[in-house]
């Protein structure tokens, strides 16, 4: 019996040092996820496409969660070709490996499966996964993920009603195979055919609410070129998250949503029962793309009728005033009890002052797009499994500059090299026409200052060091910048790209190595034993727990 008790007692300790060491924490709660990929026909637009469905959906399952949850998701590829899934806000801490990018984790090749060890870790609010891989975005593969807080942790409004989910963005006829042969043949993209509200077309998706009940609607803007405005006929919209940040409460009539950003509003029905457009339409586009989907009141039996209300078009001015007006909720606590106001970001000199700016150049007869005149191209092997492996050749830190350099763009595996635990400044230049949206994996920024003009050290006399937004994908307005301060506490290897996905594609991306040199397993976790093994590190070996 002393035997056996001896066996038990060395299997669960085995099983505690196991599970912290593939990603997961035995302390807090496991939701287990089976999905299966495969394509599929579909008629969001009126005519037939073949999609990318999860579980023959389109868009694919939701995940709900709480704060802290282990997400357990196993993926089987049965598509005839790789593919890869990325967590749009999730920030993995300590944990790059599972991002999802093809920097950090290597595709699932056609007939296998890859099982991600994520964690929801100090993280609430509204965010989505898409595919990562070549332009499968513009095929589907994405879907919701919702975060909700602790139970004992206080929400600084009344539970509402119900929690709708908008998944919103543009969407073309032409195969995504198309579209990486107009991109690949060094040509721009032509503009979407149509927007979709929750895959479906004019009219094709309906929420339905109960008379003087609120609800809370999560909107993402999942397209791959436009962004987008949101707007509910006859009702205000009060905002009160932005990706894991609660708000100021501020009422808006409707809401620019860039490529890649998520926001939550509560919506009241306060008005006559009767059935009311939710449109979404194009920004900046020369030609305004609108869709609809339909609120229902459970009361009623009149339907939609007449044109949807109208929403802003080109006006740059009346954007970019919606944006700096974004508030933090200092009292408010985020996912744990202490009040988001109880970080002084702005109290914290920056280390570093990292610029960057983007173009779009012709590079051997072809359009291209570059940060800081470097456009990015995917190496053989992914970034982390080379930086693990020390696989020489693959990349060279300070391959991409910490400012603009003048002279002939280049192509690069860029990589710039960061110390953690350091503090940053992060300018966003952009002297183009168009709007740009940035994102950054692992990490959520706060978002201090946007102007038009080009940005000088005299700039930093109009940050918010007070009550701005932190998040992960911020826009910047055409012949303007965007300022961030950023705190490099989560160690790996991270994405910064453009949300553009053509700009992406051609070059407007590079990687953050944020590094320590202490190898403890509190700062960054060891890859995976299940890690797929690509590229140059083919045949090597992972670890033995």
């Amino acid at each position: 019996m002393r035997e056996y008790s001896s066996v038990c007692s060395l299997i669960l300790a085995v099983l505690i040092l196991w599970l912290p060491l593939n990603g997961v924490y035995g302390g807090n709660p496991y939701r287990y996820y089976t999905w299966k990929i495969t394509y599929g026909d579909i008629y969001p637009l009126g005519v037939k496409q073949r999609a990318i469905l999860i579980n023959g959906q389109f868009p694919g399952p939701q995940i709900d969660c709480v704060t802290n949850d282990n997400l357990i998701i196993n993926v089987y590829n049965y598509l005839n070709e790789p593919f890869l899934l990325s967590w749009n806000g999730l920030q993995q801490r300590r944990n790059s490996w599972q991002d999802g990018v093809y920097g950090t984790t290597c595709p699932i090749p056609p007939r296998k499966n890859f099982t991600y060890m994520l964690q929801a870790k100090d993280q609430i609010g509204s965010y989505f996964y898409f595919p990562s891989l070549r332009m499968h975005k513009a095929a589907g593969g994405y879907g919701a993920i919702r975060i909700y807080s602790r139970p004992l942790i206080p929400v600084p409004f009344a539970p509402p009603a119900r929690d709708f989910t908008v998944l919103a963005g543009d969407w073309s006829k032409r195969s995504y195979r198309q579209l990486e042969y107009i991109l690949d043949s060094g040509h721009n993209l032509p503009l979407p055919d149509g927007l979709l509200i929750n895959g479906r077309g004019w009219n094709g998706y309906t929420f339905t609410v109960d008379p003087g009940r609120t609800y809370r609607f999560r909107i993402s803007n999942v397209g791959i070129a436009t962004s987008i405005n949101f707007r509910i006929q006859g009702h205000k919209l009060k905002l009160v998250e932005v990706e894991g940040s609660h708000t100021v409460q501020s009422t808006f009539t409707n809401l620019d949503i860039h490529l890649g950003q998520s926001y939550s509003v509560l919506v009241t029905a306060d008005q006559q029962p009767k059935d009311y457009y939710v449109v979404v339409s194009s920004r900046f586009t020369s030609r305004v793309l609108t869709t609809t989907a339909v609120l229902h009141y459970s009361n009623s039996f009149t339907r939609v009728s007449g044109p949807p209300p109208g929403g802003p078009t080109t006006q740059i001015n009346w954007s970019l005033f919606q944006g700096r007006s974004l508030r933090r909720n200092l009292s408010a606590s985020g996912p744990r009890p202490n009040p988001q106001g109880s970080y002084h970001y702005g109290m914290i000199k920056p280390a570093r002052t990292i610029m960057l700016a983007n173009s779009a150049p012709y590079i051997n007869g072809k359009q291209r797009y570059a940060v800081n005149g470097v456009s990015f191209v995917n190496p053989d092997t992914p970034l982390k499994l080379a930086d693990y492996f020390k696989i020489g050749g693959v990349f060279n830190l300070g391959s991409i500059p910490d400012s603009p350099r003048w002279g002939s763009a280049y192509l690069a595996t860029s990589v710039m090299d960061a110390n953690y635990r350091s503090f940053v400044e992060i300018v966003f230049q952009n002297w183009e026409d168009t709007v740009q949206s940035w994102h950054i994996d692992g990490y959520s920024f706060f978002v201090v200052g946007m102007d038009g003009g080009q940005w000088t050290e005299a700039s930093r006399t109009r940050y918010n060091l007070r009550d701005t937004v932190a998040r992960c994908t911020v826009q910047v307005y055409p012949r303007s910048w965007t300022a961030i301060y950023m705190a490099l506490d989560n160690v790996g290897m991270w994405n910064i790209r453009s949300e553009d996905w053509a700009r992406q594609y051609l070059g407007q991306q590079f990687y953050l190595r944020v590094y320590t040199s202490t190898n403890s397993y509190r700062d960054e976790l060891p890859i995976p034993k299940n890690a797929l093994l690509c590229g140059r590190a083919r045949g090597r070996h992972t670890r033995p727990l």
